[in-house]
């Protein structure tokens, strides 16, 4: 199988290495040097671009019949949505968005929660955007621009959680805080949000807090379950006990795993996630 890979990021970086450490004939393509006439020699793409820049990709993909792998966001405009959701009609079943969190073990263990007994959550998410990687500057990079930079949408894979756990939420609010510097970026986001019995919740995410933290509270009638996905610490308790789960977790391995599956959709096979994001 050959697949290429376009944009040359980290995460571009990523799925190529792991491609080829499962065996894929796999092309890393920079944007900027990317031609067209590389499809004709490939199986699938990953599309790995910043994502203001991706729909002329996806359609010269989705010509082709390949499947594809979109890193998330889809898109940062609805319009820009429903013309890929159209654009890759065709290739769906064998395609897939990059929420890896999906593969994730304490996230499959929350889908287990009987939720008619909720009566409260918060997804929260945030890490100080300077110190994300050696050299690397917010302000030069894709995150800093009004179309298609922004919390919200870069660090949604709360947003994407929170929807599996809670499939029928709705949108009530959201209050954002931003920079003089950088009109029409968001460097805080809070969206309140409701389930169809009316229970509330939020999520949140920003680019300002200086220890990176990504935690997950769902309050039950009958237990609450804090799960902390930065210090791997997942408490659930009652008004009896308190027990800690023990939910071995390695990165990388939800990367490699959500490319696993992808490939098995190439293939005409089932994923082995429940959960795969199509």
């Amino acid at each position: 199988m050959r697949i290429a890979i376009v944009g040359h990021g980290s995460i571009g970086r990523r799925h190529f290495e792991n491609l080829v450490s499962l065996g894929v004939e796999a092309h890393h393509v920079r944007y900027r040097d990317f031609d067209v006439g590389i499809l004709d020699q490939v199986d699938a793409v990953v599309i790995a671009t910043a994502t203001d820049v991706r729909l002329g990709l996806i359609k010269h993909v989705a010509e082709r019949g390949l499947p594809m792998f979109i890193e998330k966001p889809v898109a940062f405009r609805v319009d820009e949505l429903l013309e890929i959701e159209c654009l890759a009609s065709g290739v769906a079943d064998r395609s897939m968005v990059g929420f890896m969190l999906r593969y994730h073990p304490a996230l499959q263990k929350l889908c287990s929660i009987d939720v008619s007994n909720v009566i409260g959550f918060s997804f929260d998410v945030g890490y100080d955007v300077e110190r994300w990687r050696q050299d690397w500057l917010f302000s030069k990079s894709y995150a800093s621009k009004p179309n298609g930079g922004g919390v919200l949408l870069d660090l949604c894979h709360e947003i994407d959680m929170a929807s599996i756990i809670f499939p029928d939420l709705a949108l009530k609010q959201v209050s954002s805080i931003g920079h003089r510097k950088f009109p029409g970026v968001d460097f805080c986001s809070r969206l309140t949000v409701q389930t169809f019995e009316g229970i509330e919740g939020s999520i949140s995410m920003d680019y300002l807090t200086p220890q990176m933290h990504r935690r997950i509270i769902i309050y039950c009638v009958d237990a609450t379950y804090d799960f902390d996905f930065t210090r791997q610490r997942y408490e659930v308790s009652t008004s009896s006990t308190s027990d800690l789960i023990n939910l071995p977790f390695d990165r990388n391995a939800m990367f490699l795993a959500i490319m696993r599956d992808w490939l098995r959709l190439i293939e005409g096979l089932d994923a082995s996630n429940h959960l795969v994001p199509r």
